[in-house]
């Protein structure tokens, strides 16, 4: 596939063949101004390593749109599930491309209504190319006569059952009856690189899709208790990843041996601490892990108030163990939101398997809601905090993950 801007023809496009492409609409990327072409391109990027294995034969890229161009044996269902994926897509569709000829346009509307059922429908023209001869309204009122002379239905302009596109663009005139959603955001990669701490709960890897949305690359790092529990965790930890890097095409994941780190606080500091100085260790080590990858940032799923760890206070006071800015995308929602967004995001069952997660080893009955940062370092005072940080990344397992399985590394 070549990265190429679509070609503007001159002598009005009426010579354009009649051939199939699919047409993907830009998100909030139009807004970026000068900056909208290196966004695109990295779109682009995205777009052609989602659809690796798909036969393709082409993809062109210019300021508003990207066009596809299918090859034979194109695989329409496979490649729209794919791109429903790919952030920065606002919509996409399969269109078939005809020469500028009202004619033409005219029958292969009909063509397209008469593959469908339909009582209600309505003709929708856009000249992003004003060389086209008359204006919208007169085609959608020519085409609008034909569709109800063969068919039969009323014409709806608010709700219609079927809604027929055409859309007058340099190159011919593009006509198809579906828009497919995509994800909106930004394109992955345009945004650096954070490390997202996870947890293998519900809400962890719906912060790490948000702030992938947000165009970031995400690497993972994931805590384990293993020996003083077992390994169920982590084997949630790869299945979430998997499934997070449909939407990244390439991740990394990080294992880190955390239970001896929690032998010792708990051997050493007030058991009201332990789960916020479980905490501030963990930003320790993750900020390490970031330093080695390049990330600029750490993430984490807390949402305000939703567990005794997640109070305003406890959250500033385990912020202070990193120099790094702590990205919390699920801040303010509540729990209902965050399930709802897992279950489309395709986590939740992943997510609710029963595991033996890392932050339910020694945790105290009474554990502290309002810690402050004095309290929290009186405490690591006990504790040989550079020694325990390097012993836990000196037992880090590192996974690497790819997709779609075709793809080259």
């Amino acid at each position: 596939m070549t990265q190429t801007a679509p070609e503007t023809n001159r002598s009005g496009a009426g010579a354009a063949k009649e051939r199939p492409v699919v047409v993907v609409r830009l998100g909030e990327i139009t807004l970026k101004k000068r900056n909208r072409p290196f966004f695109v391109r990295q779109l682009g990027r995205n777009i052609r390593r989602a659809l690796q294995g798909i036969a393709v034969r082409d993809v062109e890229w210019g300021p508003n749109r990207i066009l596809i161009a299918p090859a034979p044996d194109f695989d329409w269902p496979e490649a729209s599930e794919r791109l429903r994926r790919v952030f920065g897509l606002r919509n996409f569709s399969l269109c078939q491309v005809l020469p500028w000829d009202v004619d033409a346009i005219r029958e292969g509307v009909l063509r397209m209504a008469a593959e469908r059922s339909f009582e209600s429908f309505r003709i929708s023209v856009q000249r992003s190319d004003k060389r086209f001869p008359g204006t919208s309204q007169e085609l959608e009122r020519s085409i609008g006569a034909a569709v109800k002379a063969a068919s039969g239905a009323r014409v709806d302009l608010s709700h219609p059952e079927a809604t027929f596109h055409v859309e007058i663009m340099p190159g011919g005139a593009y006509l198809h009856s579906e828009r497919i959603e995509g994800p909106g955001g930004l394109p992955v990669g345009v945004s650096g690189r954070v490390v997202s701490l996870l947890s293998g709960g519900i809400d962890s890897p719906v912060a790490a899709w948000r702030t992938m949305s947000r165009g970031c690359q995400v690497t993972f790092v994931h805590f384990q208790s293993f020996p003083y529990l077992d390994a169920s965790s982590r084997d949630k930890a790869i299945a979430l990843v998997g499934l997070l890097t449909r939407w990244q095409y390439k991740s990394r994941l990080h294992v880190v041996s955390f239970g001896d780190v929690q032998h010792q606080i708990v051997a050493s500091c007030p058991p009201p601490l332990r789960v916020v100085l479980y905490r501030r260790f963990m930003l320790r080590i993750a900020e390490a892990i970031a330093g080695r990858e390049g990330a600029e940032a750490l993430v984490t799923g807390e949402s305000l108030g939703q567990v005794s760890s997640q109070t305003l206070s406890n959250m500033a006071t385990i912020d202070r163990a990193a120099t790094l800015p702590v990205l919390r995308p699920l801040v303010g929602r509540d729990k209902e939101q965050i399930i709802e967004e897992a279950r489309a995001l395709g986590t939740y069952e992943t997510s609710i398997e029963p595991d033996q997660d890392c932050c339910t080893l020694f945790v105290p009955r009474n554990p502290a809601t309002h810690s402050t940062v004095a309290e929290a370092e009186e405490a690591e005072r006990a504790l040989d905090v550079a020694a325990l940080v390097e012993q836990a990344l000196a037992n880090v397992e590192t996974l690497e993950f790819s997709w779609p399985e075709t793809a080259e590394p």
